[in-house]
């Protein structure tokens, strides 16, 4: 179990904020289509981290049906979940939709340009933010206790896809003036949900083999929701050409090396 909170921690925490770091020390005030590059990069991170990882496993332990129906639930639950986001953070004359910048796509335009709702603001942008993590941290747990080594090798996957996205995270707000030691500190906090995500897996996994594919079908299909739903719609929305999506399958390559090793 320690191994397993070790392994949400560094693909979470150590993760976001080192990609939080990097945004703050060499890239300051990176421009729209830099962010967005990054983040289809982790997107492509990610799919492979599904592909590669979560479904295989899944397969072997339950079977094709257990797997599908583990994938929709997960889509089904990231989707009810946003859109509570979207209903509380989005007024009635903006589009529920289509964001238009990655500030919208993340919630973190009220932290930026209203001062006045800081802590509200704060507390929203953390909760969009963490969201994604979530399964992440069940994917580690329930693989984690399942098997050592999967739980390993989805931890390290887990923490390349969240360099790149932490800093995506952490660019909008460095362009909205705030600290940067102030930025490092959000984005690593914004991982410290994968910690509650693996403590849920690990309970999952322990019950059943069953409850472990389920888990990582689930989260897995949580996953493909963030990178088709929202991360590469609005990546090439942004930036208007295929590189997105090149970039896209360039992650996907680097996961599925780093899932070999």
């Amino acid at each position: 179990m320690v191994h397993i909170i070790i392994f949400s921690a560094v693909a979470g925490i150590c993760g976001m904020g080192f990609g939080g770091l990097v945004s703050a020390m060499l890239l300051k005030r990176p421009s729209e289509n830099m962010v967005c590059w990054l983040l289809s990069f982790a997107a492509g991170v990610m799919v492979s981290i599904v592909c590669f990882g979560l479904i295989p496993e899944a397969f072997k332990l339950a079977g094709m049906a257990v797997s599908v129906s583990g994938l929709i639930f997960g889509v089904f639950i990231i989707r009810v979940l946003n859109y509570l986001v979207d209903k509380i953070t989005i007024t009635r004359k903006e589009n529920l939709r289509i964001h238009s910048t990655h500030e919208e796509l993340y919630h973190e335009s009220q932290l930026i340009h209203n001062p006045a709702k800081i802590l509200r603001s704060g507390i929203i942008i953390l909760l969009a933010i963490s969201l994604h993590n979530i399964p992440e941290g069940i994917a580690i747990g329930a693989g984690g206790s399942y098997n050592f080594n999967l739980g390993a090798v989805l931890a390290l996957m887990i923490a390349v896809h969240n360099v790149p996205e932490g800093m995506a995270i952490a660019a909008p707000l460095l362009a909205g003036g705030v600290n940067k030691w102030k930025v490092v500190f959000l984005t690593s906090l914004s991982g410290a949900t994968t910690l509650l995500g693996g403590l849920v897996g690990i309970l999952l996994g322990s019950i059943s083999s069953f409850a472990v594919a389920i888990s990582l079908s689930a989260a897995g299909g949580a996953m493909l929701y963030v990178v088709f739903g929202e991360i590469m719609p609005q990546s090439i929305i942004m930036t208007k050409n295929r590189t997105a999506s090149m970039v896209t399958l360039c992650g996907m390559i680097v996961g599925l090396i780093v899932a070999q090793i």
